[in-house]
């Protein structure tokens, strides 16, 4: 079961699908809508959840100014026909590679999966 904060530009469709699919999931759009990506990041640490997002900024601010991410953070870019399409493909690949968001800054496009192991710089100390 993945452990999961989605964004809130990820589709209301793919969240429900992952609550349907019994993955703990909490989503932005619901709980804190509008906080700055900052914030966003912090509230993944801070709850443990791999960070599910559309938004490019997440790289700026971990690989650039090297925020805290070792919850993991998985940047969506793909182009779909329609949200259904989007939830199968993205959701398989979540599932297939679910051992491996932990620690990781991942890419998923049409046509790769990008999965880069975070530098120790980039990880929560605690």
């Amino acid at each position: 079961m993945l452990r999961l904060l989605a964004n809130e530009n990820v589709p209301r469709l793919f969240v429900a699908r992952l609550h349907q699919r019994s993955h703990d999931v909490r989503w932005i759009w619901e709980e804190q809508r509008g906080i700055a990506d900052p914030r966003v990041l912090a509230e993944a640490l801070e709850q443990r959840r791999v960070l599910l997002t559309s938004d490019k900024d997440f790289g700026e601010l971990v690989f650039r100014q090297g925020k805290q991410a070792s919850c993991g953070v998985i940047l969506i870019r793909l182009v779909t026909r329609s949200q259904a399409e989007f939830v199968d493909r993205v959701l398989s690949v979540l599932e297939a590679y679910e051992s491996r968001w932990i620690g990781h800054f991942a890419v998923i496009g049409n046509r790769k999966i990008r999965i880069v192991e975070l530098p120790e710089s980039h990880r929560e100390t605690r």
